[in-house]
């Protein structure tokens, strides 16, 4: 393995003050890297580096430094990248030991920096809330009162409190004055835990909204704990037109634009956004932040839908490279200016599009992450493998590459489950397999199949065959589907089962994850290295 070059500890943080680019990215699975890691590294496992590199990093010379824990990772990522066409790949001396040694401070869970903020925005702005018992009395008592769920409706679905309304972050301050029309109406904003419920209901202070605004403190967390029933499946959102009425967006996009201002967010054009894209000295991300629906009608070429809630509340995956250029799209003058406005205070050079028409919206449909060309590896057809599993002399072993939860929930009968970054001589799951002549290698829609085959073949010296179309294409054929982790080869690593999510959390999980959030601010002041503000 060819030896890379190493940043220091100080080096990290220099840039880290500084403001200059630079991408620190811990290439472990999900779960190792929820349990520690340095508050702006952003999750980037090793298993889909082929599948993520070039939206997460889009421009080749990104300064990027890769730390893992020791278990070599970063190296092998280190190889992949350069392979990938990126000039300026280097290592974290002594990877996250080196850092903690250094007396760099390490943060648990996802997405920490925008939790940090969340945390940071309420002990500056003391953003009003409500306890759960308060919430539930007001709605017993038949108050008037809404509650707004800013969750991904998807995640509004799974559980929700009763009678609540999906209106996703970003919409919060386009739809309100609609959902909300009596000044009176007391608006409660929720999410699981803490950090949605805090920025929704700040944006909708800060942009005048005229009623009574508070946070359901600790979100569907505390509604729980407080011995409260959720609801399920529930499918309540807002109408598409709400909000867009002259009046009230009116006074939205001045009270969005005005906290812009206030925040340092620069203006710009398409025109001049596409140029900053072809800049190779500086990266620029371009983000839609309308909902995934209007995205896929029609958007702009090169921008990514990224809906601006999630945005504030996923910054690190969205854009990993700290020192970064954003630039943001909607068609209203509201949600880009307001989420403009949280990002520009997490200390993110970011900029609005104006000026912008329908016409100019040439594109449709979801994202289409651009990916290289895996190398050749001869495939087979769902049929053509369900004849070679039914004769046992044929001694073919499936592999399965989705993830964890996609294998549990269904998966070809027999298939093995693995993590493509365990594919080496460092670990046991490729010997732990039942002996075979010939290996089908899987995975849900046949995007990172193709890039582990040759991995397999190299391994094991073995026949290796791709599975045309993944485990969907075997489903849609009518054939037989396994459920469950019988046939688990690797550990179940690849996601970390956040404590806010789902319906079956332990309470002392939930306890722990809230004594965490509140202790984010005290952190932040160890690190050192945020430079978030407050307007």
């Amino acid at each position: 393995m060819k030896s890379y070059r190493e940043r220091t500890y100080q080096d990290v943080r220099e840039a880290l003050l500084t403001g200059r680019e630079i991408a620190l990215l811990d290439v472990r699975e999900e779960d190792p890297h929820a349990q520690s890691h340095p508050l702006f590294a952003a999750n980037f496992p090793l298993s889909k580096i082929e599948l993520e590199a070039y939206t997460r990093l889009p421009r080749p010379g990104i300064p990027i430094v890769l730390l893992d824990a020791d278990e070599g990772f970063a190296g092998r990522a280190a190889e992949r990248l350069t392979a990938l066409g990126y000039t300026d790949v280097t290592l974290l001396e002594g990877g996250l030991k080196g850092w903690i040694a250094a007396g760099g401070e390490v943060f648990r869970d996802v997405n920490v920096p925008s939790k940090a903020f969340g945390e940071f925005v309420e002990a500056q702005r003391h953003t009003p809330s409500l306890s759960a018992q308060a919430v539930d009395a007001l709605l017993q008592n038949g108050e008037d009162v809404v509650v707004l769920d800013a969750r991904r409706f998807d995640e509004y679905q799974t559980m929700n409190i009763p009678g609540s309304l999906s209106v996703p972050g970003a919409e919060l301050v386009l739809r309100a004055r609609a959902l909300a029309p009596d000044a009176k109406t007391r608006v409660i904003v929720n999410c699981a835990g803490r950090t949605r419920s805090i920025i929704g209901a700040q944006s909708l202070v800060n942009a005048g909204l005229p009623n009574p605004v508070a946070a359901l403190r600790n979100g569907t967390i505390g509604w729980t704990l407080a011995g409260q029933t959720l609801q399920h499946g529930s499918k309540r959102t807002f109408d598409i037109g709400a909000g867009r009425d002259p009046a009230n967006l009116a006074a939205a996009r001045t009270a969005a634009l005005a906290l812009a201002e206030r925040a340092g967010v620069g203006r710009t054009s398409l025109e001049e956004a596409a140029r900053w894209a072809t800049d190779a000295s500086r990266t620029t991300y371009r983000f839609d932040v309308r909902t995934p629906a209007e995205y896929e009608q029609a958007h702009a070429p090169g921008f990514q839908g990224a809906p601006g809630g999630q945005l504030v509340q996923e910054t690190e995956m969205f854009a990993p490279v700290r020192g970064a250029r954003v630039v943001l799209f909607d068609d209203d003058g509201v949600r880009a200016n307001m989420t403009a406005s949280w990002l520009a205070q997490m200390k993110i050079d970011v900029y609005v599009i104006d000026g912008a028409s329908p016409d100019q919206l040439t594109q449709s449909g979801a994202w289409q992450a651009p990916k290289p060309q895996p190398s050749a590896t001869p495939s087979i057809s769902p049929q053509q493998l369900a004849a070679l599993l039914a004769d046992k002399a044929s001694q073919t072993v499936v592999l399965d590459f989705t993830s964890s939860a996609n294998h549990v929930k269904g998966h070809i009968p027999g298939a093995r489950w693995l993590l493509r970054s365990r594919l080496s001589n460092d670990f046991d799951d490729l010997r732990v397999l039942p002996d075979a002549k010939r290996y089908v290698v899987t995975c849900a829609t046949n995007a990172l199949a193709p890039f582990a085959a040759p991995e397999v073949a190299a391994l094991t010296g073995k026949s290796v065959q791709v599975l045309e179309g993944g485990t969907s294409a075997w489903i849609r054929a009518g054939l037989p589907v396994e459920t469950g982790e019988a046939s688990l080869a690797s550990p179940r690593i690849d996601r970390y089962r956040r404590p806010y999510e789902g319906t079956d959390n332990a309470h002392e999980a939930m306890n722990a994850y809230l004594e965490w959030e509140y202790g984010l601010v005290a952190q932040l002041e160890r690190d050192g290295t945020h430079g978030f503000f407050v307007i």
